[in-house]
Formats: structure tokens, sequence, C-alpha cells
């Protein structure tokens, strides 16, 4: 069966994008691995389905390369703009994904994503650990540049203490006078990214515990994100992230 596919991509994070309101892709584990596949396949950091939904705008389905589903930020943000050019929304979108609901606006050039409140920062001996829709380890790190992103991240993202919950994300950040650097080991990828937008979020949230205040500047090295929020005390509410979210091709692939 020959289907028609998009790609976008959101400071970095590419992503492969299938209108699926008919509901006829088949979810298959085995193809999602291959259709990310960046020898055999189109190649992606993700895959998402638009469908219809009952009340909201559309239902955004998101999987890993290999093939789990997880709650994506800068997918979200690039979902919204393929739903801009299906004309299932306007400026502003009300969708459900995969860990409930969620609205995303276009402002200008950039795309804002809401996430869920948070209240749940944790500190791990200097590091942190934040659930921002997927789990997130933040360690900080004096140059980033050095870091071995795939070796010290697929350690924390195997450790012992997240077996039970099929692992971590794991970022390390590097703080600056007026923003923060990011890179980031993307579980489900099992690789380093150029951008993870819901570990940037993640990173947002540990530099308030640090002094900074909303909205944040993170740099990544696929692009700049922004996160803003409301803080009091522990808790953080109204949790944007913003960034781009640009078309890049389309095309046909039998699968």
């Amino acid at each position: 069966m020959l289907k028609h596919f998009y790609k976008y991509q959101g400071a970095g994070n590419d992503f492969i994008v299938f209108d699926n309101r008919t509901n006829d892709f088949p979810k298959s584990s085995a193809l999602i691995q291959r259709l990310c596949d960046r020898k055999f396949g189109i190649g992606s950091d993700g895959l998402m389905l638009i469908e219809n939904h009952p009340r909201l705008d559309y239902r955004m389905v998101f999987y890993n390369p290999d093939g789990s589903e997880s709650l994506c930020g800068n997918g979200s943000r690039c979902g919204f703009a393929f739903a801009q050019k299906l004309g299932l929304v306007g400026t502003r979108a009300t969708f459900e994904t995969t860990d409930g609901v969620h609205t995303a606006f276009e402002q200008g050039a950039e795309i804002s994503f809401s996430l869920a409140d948070n209240s749940g920062i944790q500190q791990i001996a200097d590091d942190y650990y934040v659930h921002t829709g997927s789990p997130h380890y933040v360690r900080l790190v004096e140059d980033i540049e050095a870091v071995d992103v795939v070796t010290e991240g697929r350690a924390v993202r195997y450790a012992e203490a997240f077996v039970g919950q099929n692992g971590t994300n794991v970022n390390f950040a590097q703080v600056l006078p007026d923003r923060l650097r990011v890179r980031t080991y993307e579980r489900g990828v099992e690789n380093e990214t150029l951008s993870c937008g819901t570990g940037v979020t993640a990173v947002g949230l540990v530099a308030a515990k640090l002094g900074f205040h909303s909205p944040v500047t993170i740099e990544t090295r696929g692009g700049n994100l922004t996160v803003s929020f409301q803080q009091k005390g522990a808790a953080f509410t109204d949790i944007w992230l913003t960034g781009p979210a640009q078309f890049v091709f389309e095309g046909t692939i039998e699968i």
C-alpha cells in the first residue's frame, strides 16, 4: 500500500507525519521502526499520526523510533503545524495526545505548546529528575561540549532506578548568564537528538530552582526554544514550550 507522508522538524527534532483520519495506517512497531530508520526508511526522531477526535480538533498519536508511544513536545508543535496544513485548525487548537489534552497556538513564526502542571522536581544528589509528560533526568555540567552524551546518557537511561518505568531521557545542561545550553539523550531514539521539547521543558523548570525567571531561553544544537511558566513555591503552572516548527518535504512510500 502506498501512503503519502510529510516530514517536519522543530529545532532539529525531525518527524514523519501521516494523515490518519481514515484510520488505515497499520500501527505496527516493526513498520514504525522501519520508517524511522535513517538507512532503510525515511528517517526521523519519531512518527506521528493525525486522527479524528469526537470532541477536540484532532488526536495526535506519537511513536518513538522503537515503536513505543510517548509525549513529545517538539512533535506536538510540529503536529499542530501539520494540522494547520490540513486545514483542521486556525491559529489555535485543542487536541489529545499520549498523556491527555493539550493546547497549541501560533505566534508569529513560532508555535507554543502547553504542558501539564508540575510540582514534582526531585533532586538526586547534584542532579534532578522531572516528569514533563515524559521522564527526564537533568545533570548540570561545566562544559557541555566535553560531555560524551551517548555513553553517559545511556548509563543513566538504563540505570536500575529507572528500569521499572522503561528508563528515562537524560539531559545535560550548562548554565550561562542569560540562558542554558542543553544536549539530550532520548530513550526510544537511543541516541542524542538535536533537541528534545519535553527535555528542554524539564531543564527550564530546573532553571527556575537555580534562580532563572520565566521565560527561560534554552539553546540546543538544533536551535533555541523558550520555556515559560508560573511558579508558586515548588509548583509550576501555565507551562509553555515555544519554538519553530517547519515543513521539510513530502513524498510517498510503500508500507
